[in-house]
């Protein structure tokens, strides 16, 4: 036992993330990025999606900002101006940096079932010295990310950060971001760790939550002050069945965030300046001209090779 006294932070708001359409038939539950949370710096949008083929979420740009797709069940596709392409796997996770500009697809694979595809998609905030960056990917497989169980009642997933003593692959992001997959089985009681300098969010994909004697209903989106150094929460012991959610970190940036759709920057001139970037395909939209997805209409997994899209599908 650490000598160390704990303090929970405690909580600004929580509300259910409601079902709505998104894109081509898409349906999803977003949380930052609504009404109730326009954002929650460095955080723009959160979305647990579910997207039955060949619905999906065909060409479309991003500016000022790094995506995180988290695969919990089927496989997704993607595709871009700069050539890249793969599919992520159920427990993948992809970091996408846009930087000053991207245009790219992201559908999912269809198989004979026509299963959807269901994860999280995090938009994540640029530090404004970093808008203008070159897009880049960081692709984290399933096998990648390290385990730990502290008791046989906990399990979490250290995507990126550290988790009771487990660290993380590391540099997966511009923005620091620390990201874990716990499960917590009824009875269970879990204890995370916090930056003083982290805004910190946990969304429920299943089941409940006890949080500073507050109860969390599956698919709430739960938003912490900044007052404590952890977050410490509890599964009901008369809960029917584990419960499963993700908690998420990251640095507090001291800007303007201004967003328009899938642009973001710092003022309503530079927001300005980047929709005629992308009108002109000028300033890092260069390869924008002309340029379509493969994958747009959709794609089965019968016809990947070896797990991928066929190159001459490119």
């Amino acid at each position: 036992m650490s000598s160390k006294m704990v303090s929970p932070r405690s909580i600004l708001k929580y509300f259910l993330a409601v079902s709505q359409e998104e894109g081509v038939g898409a349906n999803v539950r977003r949380s930052i990025g609504t009404m109730k949370v326009r954002n929650f710096t460095p955080f723009l949008m959160l979305d647990h999606f579910y997207v039955k083929p060949p619905a999906g979420f065909p060409d479309h740009p991003h500016h000022g900002q790094e995506t995180i797709t988290y695969v919990l069940d089927g496989k997704i596709a993607h595709e871009d101006f700069t050539g890249s392409q793969g599919i992520l796997n159920p427990g993948d996770l992809q970091f996408m940096t846009a930087g000053k500009g991207i245009v790219h697809s992201e559908i999912p694979v269809e198989n004979a079932n026509r299963d959807p595809v269901v994860g999280m998609q995090l938009w994540v905030d640029l530090p404004k010295e970093l808008k203008n960056c070159e897009p880049r990917y960081r692709d984290l497989r399933k096998s990648e990310i390290p385990i730990v169980k502290p008791n046989d009642k906990v399990t979490v997933k250290v995507i990126s950060g550290e988790s009771y003593g487990v660290k993380s692959v590391q540099e997966l992001a511009y923005t620091p971001v620390d990201y874990y997959d716990f499960e917590v089985a009824p009875g269970g009681t879990f204890e995370q760790k916090i930056s003083p300098e982290f805004n910190v969010f946990l969304y429920l994909m299943k089941g409940g939550l006890d949080i500073n004697n507050t109860n969390i209903p599956e698919y709430n989106a739960v938003f912490f002050k900044r007052d404590g150094d952890s977050i410490v929460g509890k599964v009901p012991e008369n809960q029917d069945g584990n419960s499963r959610f993700i908690l998420v970190g990251g640095q507090v940036l001291d800007q303007q965030i201004v967003q328009h759709g899938p642009f973001v920057e710092t003022s309503r001139e530079k927001i300005y300046d980047v929709f005629m970037n992308y009108q002109s395909g000028t300033n890092g939209f260069e390869r924008a001209k002309g340029w379509y997805s493969k994958i747009g209409g959709g794609i089965k997994e019968k016809d990947l090779q070896n797990g991928q899209i066929p190159r001459d599908e490119l």
